[in-house]
């Protein structure tokens, strides 16, 4: 026989969802290292440049990003779908 589910309260479900950021960076920091670890590359962005990240711990700049756009609240933002 299952178990019965207990609903949530309003106030729990906001706690729950103020985590989410932290498990986010957490999650991605971890995939970050595990993937240099088994001796993968990693790419990201410093600055205004997109940069690989070896396992060595080189780092080898591989083109330029576009400046990020900045949006006023409100601003209504088309985006486009690739592929």
């Amino acid at each position: 026989m299952p178990a019965k589910k207990k609903a949530l309260s309003e106030k729990e479900i906001a706690k729950l969802e103020n985590m989410i950021p932290g498990v986010a960076v957490s999650a991605t920091r971890s995939a970050h290292f595990r993937a240099l670890s088994t001796g993968m590359a990693v790419m990201g962005v410093q600055g205004q440049d997109l940069v690989e990240t070896s396992a060595d711990g080189s780092v080898r700049v591989v083109g330029k990003v576009k400046p990020r756009r900045k949006v006023t609240v409100g601003q209504v933002v088309t985006v486009q779908r690739m592929g």
